[in-house]
């Protein structure tokens, strides 16, 4: 749970809080005191999650002993 905001203070000042969420600060939208949302930041934008899918790809075991003309024939019999 990010730190507790009002819904009428996150409306008048929603820029400043997605300039916090862009540097990974989370809130809790709340009305009447009770939560009702979540302000947090998007995982599949942060560079971070993008640099460890990629190494996570690049670690991925690659097929080795297949020729080129192996290859088309297996697409060959996959369209037929």
């Amino acid at each position: 749970m990010g730190q507790p905001i009002g819904s009428f203070e996150a409306k008048s000042q929603l820029s400043r809080l997605l300039r916090a969420v862009e540097r990974g600060e989370r809130f809790t939208i709340t009305v009447r005191g009770r939560p009702v949302a979540e302000l947090v930041p998007c995982e599949a934008s942060s560079q971070g999650a993008i640099e460890e899918a990629a190494e996570a790809m690049r670690r991925f075991p690659r097929i080795q002993g297949v020729a080129d003309r192996d290859v088309a024939s297996f697409i060959g019999e996959g369209r037929e």
